[in-house]
């Protein structure tokens, strides 16, 4: 059986943020995207439940050593 999380972004904040972003760090964004919808136990290092927001999750990229959440 194929496990598949679904991933929602609320209103237009990330799109907006995506797309000023250069080619690879929307590549890493896409790549831990599709990690969080396809791994049943994500790393806290990619994805983190926000206390005290139900259902909330902070998701995290890393590009060299810039961090993006």
């Amino acid at each position: 059986m194929t496990f598949e999380r679904q991933v929602i972004a609320y209103k237009n904040y990330f799109l907006d943020f995506y797309e000023n972003q250069s080619d690879n760090v929307q590549a890493k964004i896409e790549w831990t995207l599709n990690l969080i919808r396809v791994t049943r136990q994500v790393p806290e290092k990619y994805f983190k439940h926000l206390e005290g927001a139900k259902g909330l999750y902070e998701i995290r990229i890393e590009v060299g050593s810039n961090k993006s959440t």
